[in-house]
């Protein structure tokens, strides 16, 4: 009796302790899931006419400086261009989470969308709060859900099993 006592005790501290993170985990890791769906969270991906990058980089910087809500002056303004040669397309994102996306043969500018998907990853994984709460609080939350889970696997089939001994039969010797 007092392993299920002890059991529940954990299973509900824990749970109100790590309510909050794990609301934010479940929460963006749900919009995560459909990112390619929702254009809200990252814009749809185009399609270019090439099927392999032939742009020189300084025609790439150009085009983007042309963007305004980019703001891109130089490439320390860029974070990343990521090309998909099988689409035919680039897609370059500036620090302020715009995303230019380029036909890779043309470099004419296919689409320009704000790009949420970072930003709720970094919430997603404590990383946007810093390392202090990535992990001093996400990790933990985590290592609590886990142990929730299998406390909750206990508290869910313990009766199971104890019902299971009574209605078995008794072996006669």
């Amino acid at each position: 009796m007092a392993r299920a006592w002890t059991n529940r005790w954990i299973h509900y501290w824990l749970g109100i302790v790590s309510a909050l993170p794990v609301v934010v985990i479940l929460v963006t890791g749900l919009l995560l899931q459909v990112k390619k769906q929702v254009p809200w969270v990252q814009p749809a991906e185009q399609r270019g006419t090439g099927n392999a990058p032939t742009l020189p980089l300084e025609s790439i910087l150009l085009t983007c400086q042309a963007v305004p809500e980019a703001q891109v002056r130089s490439w320390k303004d860029i974070s990343r261009i990521d090309i998909r040669p099988a689409k035919g397309v680039m897609k370059v994102l500036a620090k302020n989470n715009w995303e230019i996306q380029l036909d890779s043969a043309t470099g004419q500018v296919l689409q320009v969308a704000y790009r949420r998907s970072d930003l709720i990853e970094s919430f997603h994984d404590g990383s946007w709060f810093g390392d202090w709460a990535k992990l001093g609080i996400f990790l933990p939350a985590a290592l609590i859900l886990l142990t929730l889970w299998l406390t909750g696997l206990v508290l869910f089939f313990q009766p199971l099993w104890v019902k299971w001994r009574k209605t078995r039969p008794v072996p006669s010797s």
